[in-house]
């Protein structure tokens, strides 16, 4: 007998939408099309899209080390709440994870407590070259994190030197925090008590743009792969899309949604991350890159604070936002807006992710591959509220915003993990496997 079969929906299949039936035996996809055998479970799908399961390349779940903000648990709620089937979540914890001892210490802490499926990156620092050359078969490891500036946590590489040694030590792909720590130190002066606008100018273009141009030189230089996170500005989407192959890179939802200064006036603090949300110039090119399909990933860099804390007078204030449960919301409705389409979205949280950090069976329907699939109502409207977000922060930037496109189902190994809004069963997420 089956485990589960999907009935009449619409099914992301090689680029195209097809109306075909989706068979699970022991958690992989056995069967794609007419389907007449009996199984434990049915989904009847009808005016649904079936998609691969969706992956968030970029989460900070805070545990070890600020579990009162957010733990591997409540992160993982979070996804399933917003359809993400598998998360690779950061190392600037406390402690960093950045010896084999703490990545062995973070498997331990997500099994069985998570729901999603989930790998993490291994922290660089300026001294763990032997251990970031000996990563390739480390279990449940999807890659390097280097932060070139300074944000949340200590982990930071801000000497050319370290940074080479970095990647020239390098055994898997190296996702960069892209940051010039010299200009943050100098731009310190500009920087005025609670005005949460000076950010931008503290966090300035030329400190994105000066570092993400190092990276690109070194990683051209090593021949080694250089996935750059949360790109912000014009300058970078025009100097990265001369610098395809071995060069990969983010952009987020919030960067696509909002820009300032609105987002200041209406949100304070709450708008203030890392680097930063700028002016409607730079949302522009970097809306002009997703249509031109110039970047690879959308992650959603859920960075969780506490509203206490969030509420601190700028620069007091840590910077970061939830992300992970309203990414697929969020991007659904800009497909119903016109603004990217759905090849283009599964693009960037499916197809791509598994291309460049070689995650196995995941990001398609296929026979023989997992059966993770992120069900979406393309009609359905929903409000954002922060009394309905999963993680411990309890809020979101998008309160009170209406998208339409929402996630109804999410499965997880053939399991259904989320059905209209509710979470079901237990945490049985395991480490993504990797080429």
């Amino acid at each position: 007998m089956l485990d589960l079969i999907i009935k009449n929906g619409n099914c992301y299949i090689d680029g195209q939408l097809k109306d075909v039936d989706v068979s699970v035996k022991d958690g992989k996809i056995q069967n794609i099309g007419q389907v007449s055998e009996e199984a434990k479970n049915t989904i009847d799908a009808k005016a649904l899209t079936i998609l691969p399961g969706c992956i968030d390349t970029q989460t900070h779940f805070r545990e070890p080390g600020s579990t009162d903000t957010e733990d591997l648990h409540s992160g993982s709620r979070a996804a399933i709440a917003g359809g993400i089937t598998a998360v690779f979540e950061m190392p600037n914890t406390n402690p960093p994870t950045s010896t084999k001892k703490e990545f062995q210490r973070k498997l331990d802490l997500a099994k069985n407590r998570m729901y999603c499926n989930y790998a993490f990156y291994f922290g660089a620092t300026a001294n763990n070259a032997d251990e970031l050359a000996d990563l390739k078969d480390l279990e449940g490891c999807c890659g390097i994190k280097l932060f070139a500036g300074s944000s949340t946590g200590n982990l930071l590489v801000a000497e050319e030197k370290d940074i080479e040694t970095v990647f020239q030590n390098s055994s898997k792909v190296v996702a960069v925090h892209s940051e010039d720590e010299e200009i943050l130190n100098i731009n310190k002066k500009l920087i005025k008590n609670g005005d949460v606008q000076t950010h931008t100018i503290w966090r300035s273009v030329e400190c994105a743009m000066s570092s993400t141009r190092r990276i690109v030189r070194i990683a051209e230089k090593h021949n080694k792969k250089a996935h750059v996170l949360h790109i912000t500005t014009k300058e970078e989407i025009d100097f990265l899309s001369q610098h395809k192959g071995n060069i990969t890179f983010e952009i987020t939802p919030q960067h696509l949604t909002i820009y300032a200064p609105d987002c200041y006036e209406r949100l304070g603090t709450y708008a203030q991350m890392n680097p930063p949300i700028r002016d409607k110039s730079h949302y522009d090119r970097l809306w002009y890159a997703v249509k031109n399909n110039l970047n690879d990933t959308i992650g959603s860099d859920h960075a969780p604070h506490l509203k206490v804390n969030k509420d601190k007078k700028y620069p007091n204030s840590p910077s970061g936002m939830p992300g992970v449960q309203t990414l697929m919301p969020v991007m659904l409705n800009h497909i119903n807006d016109g603004k990217l389409t759905l090849n283009q979205l599964m693009n960037l949280v499916c197809e791509n992710p598994v291309k460049i950090f070689g995650i196995k069976n995941k990001g398609f329907i296929k026979e023989g591959f997992d059966a993770d699939f992120t069900i979406v109502d393309m009609n359905k409207k929903i409000v954002i509220k922060n009394e309905n977000i999963e993680s411990k922060c309890g809020w979101s930037p998008f309160d009170g915003f209406e998208f339409k496109g929402a996630p109804v189902s999410t499965i997880i190994a053939g399991k259904i993990k989320m059905q209209d809004g509710k979470i079901l069963g237990d945490p049985e997420g395991t480490p993504l496997q990797f080429n």
